[in-house]
């Protein structure tokens, strides 16, 4: 059994961390190093930088930023963002980073999915899936969330599996920034139904949240961000609860 993280989330846009509300209406949320940093030191497990506006724009994540956080940092990172090339991964992880995040790109064009775990392995491929139930369904979403794919959540969650990711960052839209506690349905029915690990995203509020999710499904990991960035909750006093309640945190 995989003792489960805590994974601060860093939204990037123009250099700044920033965070919104189901993927809309961004604010400010300070320097990333500085951030990163901070959260390191409170006792975050790993951290993930997505440059949010990457795809859209159609540019590259930032290589300069991410050998500038390398520096800094002694806990694992990833790093996701108009990511799209074997040479785009191989750039960013020479600059430092440990894993890499991969979505629009994979939708596009599964096969970068196996073609990345041949060359740098299937421990560094993590596939993001944005997921909003719509009519019932639980629809895959690319661009930033604005644009909805035909992809089923489910059927694209086995397919990058078989592909050859190491792991799935599984984000709620239904419940991103909403802080009304992580989407359990959609969580359950993906981390039950993979063989790979799979991190939560999207809605954390409060310290039972992550008590629910590690409790009543199969994920690994829980990420957050503006309730870390805000100062609302810190990390090394959740991860004090969650092993006062007998959850196996690493």
């Amino acid at each position: 059994m995989l003792k489960k993280r805590i994974i601060p989330c860093l939204d990037i846009k123009d250099g700044t961390t920033v965070k919104g509300t189901n993927f809309e209406g961004l604010r400010n949320a300070g320097d990333p190093i500085e951030l990163a940093k901070k959260y390191e030191n409170e006792g975050a497990d790993e951290l993930v930088f997505l440059d949010i506006t990457a795809t859209i724009e159609e540019r590259k994540t930032f290589a300069e930023l991410v050998k500038n956080i390398a520096k800094k940092l002694s806990i694992p990172f990833t790093v996701g963002g108009g990511i799209s090339s074997v040479e785009d991964v191989r750039k960013l992880l020479e600059a430092g980073a440990d894993k890499i995040s991969i979505n629009s790109s994979a939708v596009k064009d599964p096969e970068l999915i196996s073609d990345l775990a041949k060359e740098f392995g299937s421990q560094c491929v993590v596939v993001a899936i944005d997921t909003k139930l719509i009519n019932g369904t639980d629809c895959v979403f690319v661009k930033g969330g604005r644009e909805m794919t035909d992809l089923k959540t489910l059927d694209w969650a086995k397919k990058v599996e078989e592909l050859g990711a190491g792991e799935i960052l599984l984000t709620s839209m239904d419940g991103d920034g909403t802080k009304n506690g992580f989407d359990l349905r959609i969580t359950k029915l993906i981390s039950e139904n993979v063989n790979i690990p799979v991190i939560a995203s999207g809605g954390a509020g409060k310290t039972e949240d992550f008590e629910t999710i590690f409790n009543q499904t199969k994920a690994t990991g829980a990420l957050a961000a503006s309730i870390f960035h805000f100062g609302e909750i810190k990390i090394n006093d959740l991860k004090n609860e969650l092993k006062f309640k007998k959850i196996d945190i690493r």
